[in-house]
């Protein structure tokens, strides 16, 4: 026979009981809530402990149902949804990604893949899905480059590209988004401002200067932008550049170049410096870069009009 405090205790459990109960019926009323525990496939009397928290991720649930990105996010924690898992016959609660989060992930991981200096951020970003379609000049290069994509896995010892032409038709940019593109697939490249990085390097010393000069060396895939507008020295154009060159082609490394000038012009610019005039060793680069490129022109609108 129970005691009257252990019948007090029983009926205060089982009021404890009603009422968790209750709220958790009046908490079914709102067809996030509903859906949300509906899924879960628990018993109502396992579940009517969390309905506090359940409310929280239903509540979380409906702010994320039509929204359109992370700017618009309502949620306590941006980018993630408080859910429950089952866990035996009890609730754990968690934060897990949205899809725009997920997408954002894939994106940093992407960057990642792709070193940088000296360029912007609208480079270092370029998708092959933004590029701009509506010049047929384009199409040839598009072609090249889809190519390139395509047969990288099997390949990666491909020839690379050099890519001149007009100022601002958008060179650049048609090469970091092929970069980025393969990045997807976890291939390592880097992208240099030539001139910048020149400038970068002379005032680098010891192990800065070297694991510079190394990314660049041995990156998988390598765009030397703006190659030609940077003035020549003897330092930049034998010690640097020849020597990059030299190593990439020894390794087959795929190697592209965007500059305004064409080949001949290049070779013209990189012959003379301060120091004095050496067509031998321009010559040499320039053997380098047609071993290590096919050539392709662009010539278009000033896209940075």
């Amino acid at each position: 026979m129970k005691t009257v405090k252990e019948s007090l205790k029983s009926a205060g459990f089982r009021n404890m009981d009603n009422v968790l109960l209750n709220e958790f019926q009046n908490a079914c009323k709102d067809p996030y809530f509903k859906k949300l525990v509906t899924a879960l496939k628990m018993d109502p009397h396992v579940l009517m402990k969390y309905t506090s928290s359940l409310e929280d991720s239903a509540k979380e649930c409906r702010n994320c149902d039509g929204c359109k990105g992370l700017i618009e996010c309502k949620n306590q924690v941006e980018g993630y949804r408080y859910l429950p898992k089952v866990k035996g016959e009890i609730l754990e609660f968690d934060y897990r990604a949205c899809p725009f989060q997920e997408k954002r992930r894939r994106e940093d991981l992407c960057l990642k893949n792709i070193e940088t200096f000296g360029i912007s951020s609208d480079i270092r970003a370029a998708k092959m899905k933004d590029i701009y379609g509506d010049d047929k000049n384009r199409l040839p290069i598009m072609k090249w480059m889809n190519h390139f994509i395509k047969n990288y896995k099997k390949n990666p010892h491909q020839k690379g590209l050099y890519l001149h032409g007009s100022f601002g038709s958008g060179k650049s940019y048609l090469i970091a988004a092929m970069f980025h593109e393969l990045a997807k697939q976890n291939v390592k490249s880097a992208i240099v401002f030539w001139p910048e990085f020149l400038r970068e390097l002379k005032s680098s010393f010891g192990a800065d200067f070297k694991d510079k000069f190394h990314i660049v060396q041995t990156a998988p895939l390598l765009l030397i932008d703006d190659i030609g507008a940077e003035s020549t020295t003897v330092w930049g154009r034998d010690e640097i550049l020849c020597t990059i060159l030299q190593y990439r082609m020894q390794e087959k490394l795929p190697t592209f170049f965007t500059s305004n000038l064409d080949l001949s012009l290049l070779e013209a610019h990189l012959s003379v410096s301060k120091e004095k005039i050496d067509e031998v060793k321009a010559r040499r680069i320039m053997k380098r870069i047609e071993q290590l490129t096919d050539t392709l022109e662009l010539v278009s609108v000033n896209l940075r009009k």
